[in-house]
């Protein structure tokens, strides 16, 4: 059934593809949903300046403060609906993330530094999923006011986030792993235990190998999923019938995109935060751990 589908849907997948099949469907071409993840600065200040992805990251800063400042001062002996959530999510950060994954003392070291990821991460994934007035290539007249049009945008779909959050992890587990063993005793600590002789050679060339991997896979896997999110939800949600010229389509193509708002928002996005974290706290207690 597999094989007959595929021989049906190829042909038609290819002449969408080729120029004829543009010229068939009227294709628009103006429409380039890319854009939507171009940075064009708001606020130029030389040097730099305050585009979205800024505004995003203030955002998703402002919210983790604001969280982890109102679950210290408002726990009660009685926890009322929210609190029962934060102790929740405290008890998914402190004991599944950190403590399963390293020794109390370094659990107790480390726990605001994980917690405050994992929060920050949810955050940016969350509010990446929210229609926000920040399209500034498309803009709506209300009331004489030049509105920026909404726009769905995370700041964790550009690869610099996640990469300077990669790079803060990677320095963190491997500076702790050198204070607790030692230049020398943490480069040894990444052969195995029982590997001897010659085969110790090409054994630590690829944990060296592997540990820069890390940077590229814990940055790279975050980003990928929620940019691959965004585009399956703008492309089905009107941009494939756009594309295409073919307003019918989105009848169909709409309800996929419900779909697909729902799994990002109800999975991916704590799945993300959850796995970066986690990894974190790996990292950092095999780089700690008397043994590979």
């Amino acid at each position: 059934m597999i094989k007959r589908l595929a021989i049906f849907v190829t042909p038609i997948a290819l002449l969408l593809a080729s120029p004829a099949g543009a010229f068939a469907l009227d294709i628009n071409e103006s429409f380039r949903p890319q854009d939507e993840f171009k940075l064009d600065p708001w606020i130029d200040l030389g040097t730099m300046s305050i585009n979205k992805a800024v505004f995003y990251l203030i955002v998703a800063t402002v919210l983790t403060t604001v969280t982890m400042v109102y679950a210290a001062k408002r726990m009660e002996a009685r926890p009322n609906k929210v609190q029962t959530v934060v102790e929740a999510a405290f008890a998914l950060m402190r004991d599944n993330i950190t403590r399963g994954n390293m020794d109390p003392k370094m659990a107790a070291k480390w726990f605001p530094f994980i917690g405050t990821i994992f929060l920050f991460i949810w955050f940016s994934n969350i509010i990446g999923y929210l229609p926000l007035p920040t399209n500034t290539e498309h803009k709506v007249d209300i009331f004489g006011a030049q509105i920026p049009s909404l726009a769905l945008y995370s700041a964790t779909a550009n690869i610099s986030v996640p990469l300077v959050l990669t790079l803060i992890v990677w320095f963190s587990y491997n500076i702790e792993g050198i204070r607790a063993k030692g230049f020398v005793g943490y480069l040894k600590s990444w052969i195995p235990a029982g590997v001897e002789g010659p085969a110790r050679i090409p054994i630590f060339v690829i944990e060296v190998i592997s540990h820069f991997v890390r940077v590229i896979s814990l940055s790279v896997r975050l980003f990928a999923n929620i940019l691959a999110g965004h585009l399956l939800i703008l492309f089905m949600a009107g941009g494939l019938a756009v594309i295409l010229g073919l307003s019918a389509l989105g009848v169909v193509t709409l309800p996929v995109a419900i779909v697909f708002f729902l799994f990002e928002v109800g999975l991916v996005a704590t799945l993300q935060a959850f796995i970066f974290a986690t990894l974190t706290a790996i990292y950092l207690g095999g780089a700690t751990s008397e043994h590979h």
